[in-house]
């Protein structure tokens, strides 16, 4: 599909009828594009299963990463939420009542973006990032973890962390804690990477709870599971469950 002439491919689970609250899922990173309608598919069955409901459709948004810096990918991802708010009713036929989105990792970085750019009825997103680039990227720099293709991008483009690290920040997640339009819940499993995002998960939390232009925030911590909590936990999907019912 495509909006204003942006192109992005979607995934749509449309149960029988045709009237419909939607929810818009993004997948975590994967890095090759060859992947990323499998990674599509596998979070659009990931947030099927927190459901129990017929009248839910599901529209997962295959956004680019390879070759990217990131964040550049924001374009596409607003592409398929603009696409279901202005297109996909008549596209599809059918009546779109309320709409939600649904990030995981980096999915979550930009459902937490966009909240900050168009208001939808909720906004889920679990283990959201990365949070902090500057922080991610030093390690790497000093060798305590291993190079990611991320870093690498953001090195050619700006140098080191320590030569331009307001370009790092610009692009972390952490800059966009401020100016949620609708509600958010974050969901985070305590025993996710230590040095990276359970490192720096405490400030960003703060800081959201702290927000005083933010629609509600919601915070569900979740002790003993790591980067996929919001699908392992019987607690994170009643608590998903019940963020969407109370807002449809």
């Amino acid at each position: 599909m495509a909006h204003q002439g942006v192109s992005v491919d979607v995934v749509i689970d449309k149960p029988a009828g045709n009237a419909f609250d939607v929810l818009v899922v993004y997948h975590g990173t994967v890095m090759q594009d060859a992947l990323v309608m499998q990674a599509a598919q596998d979070t659009l069955d990931a947030f099927r299963g927190l459901l129990d409901d017929p009248t839910v459709m599901l529209v997962s948004v295959a956004y680019p990463e390879q070759n990217l810096l990131i964040g550049d990918n924001i374009v596409q991802a607003e592409a398929g939420l603009l696409w279901v708010k202005q297109q996909a009713a008549s596209a599809l036929g059918l009546q779109i009542r309320h709409i939600f989105l649904g990030g995981h990792s980096q999915g979550g970085y930009l459902v937490t973006r966009l909240n900050t750019m168009h208001p939808t009825r909720g906004v889920i997103a679990n283990a959201p990032g990365p949070i902090d680039l500057v922080h991610r990227c030093r390690l790497e720099e000093e060798g305590t973890i291993p190079t990611g293709e991320h870093c690498t991008r953001l090195r050619l483009a700006y140098g080191t962390t320590a030569v331009n690290p307001g370009a790092y920040t610009a692009r972390s997640l952490g800059h966009f804690t401020q100016g949620y339009l609708s509600d958010i819940l974050f969901v985070q499993g305590l025993e996710d990477a230590r040095l990276t995002q359970m490192a720096v998960w405490p400030g960003f939390k703060q800081r959201v709870q702290a927000c005083t232009n933010c629609s509600g925030v919601q915070v569900l911590e979740l002790q003993g599971l790591g980067h996929t909590a919001l699908f392992n936990s019987v607690q994170a999907r009643d608590t998903f469950r019940a963020f969407l019912n109370a807002r449809r």
